[in-house]
């Protein structure tokens, strides 16, 4: 341990601390910008600077490594005043349009602006020139409003080896962009949404549904229908000021009926519906000697990610549709005929914790009959901001159940949200699908938790089997090439795009700490505990659906309403 002393107090700091993580460590907040946690630091917006006796500039603390006896000022007057000029300077080259910005009251540009006293402009001059990108499906990029920080090019490149966008131009010209400064639309980006969860201000979003939404819900010639992903429920009460991991399932159903929507389903439910059919994939891949390993298919950045950079693993993808597209279809086949309505006036609304998401329900495969089966996708930011908008109190709000036949679940589709939940969920099943008995022990310890990549062995009716639960599509990226190179021990594997999975979506709230995503995941692990019915074939919903509709798992129907295929797919820039 080292001791050094900061702002007149003697901290600890750990061999290799830079001043920025030691003086968190101890409670001293450093304004940053640029900084993003697990990576090298690139100094590269300087907000951070702090003063170090001995030193004749300022120093920035997210690079500069703690040392014995260092002598540190993080707010000397000096410092403020750096931090200052800085603010200003980015304002100065900055829309005033604050009062019609989606990061209004949750900039943190216009957050520092506020600590550091800047209530005037005192630079003024020429702005650089900036075209709004709406080209994209499911994500806006606004350069007018770019600071430069370059934590989307840094996640995107080195966190999920996209590289869809990167610095461009020198000097006054530099900007971000996709290559040749086209849309995203034609760039490699798979809409994850990552770029937006770490963006500090407004110049990445994602597309809005509100509109469109909010003018279904006041039409009364349409039947609106809404699904909620696995981990909303337990994300969506950061937004309104409760703790990480908070629980607020029936909260939100009674907020989504307060809304005006007619129907509330559970997507947790699709998620059992998604694991007999992939489990049942499995077990006759298994059984046959089918393309192994297995991947799954729920994230449709993972999906867009294969077709682009690993065509040859095409094979290897599941042929079932995510469990959002799984309950869109039949909500306009099964749902609409048992309650004989029209289904050209079902609205079918979609609430993901997903950018991605909105690219996936505009897939002309998604659909059938010239119809999309999911209609509008939501994130969870944009459901708090129509709970708002409606004036809704979302802690006040009495729990009520999601709606029959599609609102019963298993806590295995629970389990979905979080890196490691499809896997356990799929082993489950598969081990009952295989030898007519469901596993004694249903926990799976080594496909939980934040680990980029997670494998396991398990043997299954005389037969070991491997597993492998990726999370983030860097790490994806890792694994698959061990199965270009010929890996054969790994049968199945489960890749969700994001870093932790869906807990740490690109739709979640934002800035959300290791801690709140690691809350959000033990809130589902809670759920499964506690959970009456642990496996997805034992839910009775599901099997009512395969009695009344669906035959059995892999059947022709099931094939025309819940599976899908893909094709290689070569961006054009």
């Amino acid at each position: 341990m080292l001791k050094l002393e900061v702002n007149g107090r003697t901290i600890d700091a750990q061999e290799g601390d830079t001043l920025l993580a030691a003086a968190r460590r101890a409670g001293i907040q450093i304004p940053t910008l640029c900084h993003y946690p697990g990576l090298p630091p690139s100094g590269a917006c300087r907000m951070c600077v702090v003063e170090v006796e001995g030193q004749r500039g300022l120093v920035p603390s997210c690079a500069y490594p703690a040392a014995r006896d260092m002598k540190v000022k993080t707010h000397s007057t000096r410092a403020v005043e750096a931090r200052r000029t800085l603010v200003e300077l980015l304002l100065a080259n900055h829309p005033d349009d604050c009062l019609y910005c989606s990061r209004n009251g949750d900039c943190q540009l216009q957050e520092l602006a506020a600590q550091l006293g800047v209530r005037r402009r005192r630079y003024f001059g020429g702005r650089t020139p900036a075209r709004l990108d709406v080209a994209s499906p499911s994500i806006i990029r606004d350069p007018a409003k770019c600071i430069l920080c370059g934590k989307c090019v840094r996640v995107c490149e080195e966190v999920q080896s996209v590289g869809a966008i990167e610095f461009i131009g020198r000097g006054s010209r530099a900007h971000v962009g996709p290559a040749f400064d086209e849309g995203l639309n034609v760039s490699s980006c798979v809409n994850c949404g990552q770029c937006v969860a770490v963006c500090p201000t407004g110049a990445l979003s994602e597309t809005r549904a509100l509109d469109e939404v909010r003018s279904a819900l006041a039409d009364p010639s349409r039947v609106v229908v809404v699904q909620h992903a696995p981990s909303v429920s337990v994300s969506l009460a950061e937004e309104f000021g409760l703790k990480p991991g908070t629980d607020v399932d029936g909260p939100l159903v009674t907020a989504l009926r307060r809304l005006g929507f007619a129907w509330v389903f559970d997507t947790s439910f699709s998620a059992d519906l998604t694991i007999m059919e992939e489990a049942s994939e499995l077990a006759q891949r298994l059984s046959t000697g089918g393309t192994l390993p297995m991947m799954t298919s729920c994230s449709p950045g993972w999906i867009k990610f294969v077709e682009q950079f690993y065509p040859d693993l095409l094979p290897n993808l599941s042929t079932c549709r995510s469990p959002q597209q799984m309950l869109g279809a039949v909500v306009k086949s099964f749902f609409a005929e048992r309650m004989q309505i029209d289904p050209s006036r079902i609205f079918s609304v979609a609430i993901m914790p997903c950018t991605a998401k909105k690219f996936e329900a505009g897939r002309p495969e998604m659909g059938r009959e010239g119809r999309q089966d999911i209609d509008a996708v939501l994130t969870t930011r944009e459901l708090a901001e129509l709970i708002r908008m409606y004036g809704l109190d979302l802690a006040a709000l009495p729990p009520d159940a999601a709606d029959t036949p599609f609102g019963e679940r298993t806590s295995a589709g629970k389990l979905f949200g979080a890196s490691g939940g499809v896997a356990e969920a799929a082993i489950r099943t598969a081990q009952y699908l295989l030898t007519g008995q469901t596993p004694g022990e249903l926990k799976v310890q080594a496909l939980r938790g934040m680990d980029g990549i997670k494998e396991f062995k398990t043997t299954v009716a005389g037969r070991e089997i491997g597993v492998a639960a990726v999370s983030g599509l860097g790490n994806a990226r890792r694994l698959l090439e061990q199965i270009r190179s010929g890996r054969s021990d790994i049968h199945f594997i489960e890749v969700m795009s994001c870093p932790g999975g869906c807990v740490n979506g690109g739709g979640q709230p934002r800035a959300a700490t290791p801690d709140a995503v690691r809350a959000r995941m033990q809130a589902l692990y809670q759920i499964d505990r506690d959970a009456a019915v642990r496996a997805s074939h034992l839910n009775p919903a599901i099997q009512r659906l395969y009695a009344e509709f669906l035959e059995k798992p892999l059947s022709h129907r099931s094939h025309q309403l819940l599976h899908t295929r893909y094709e290689p797919r070569v961006p054009v820039m």
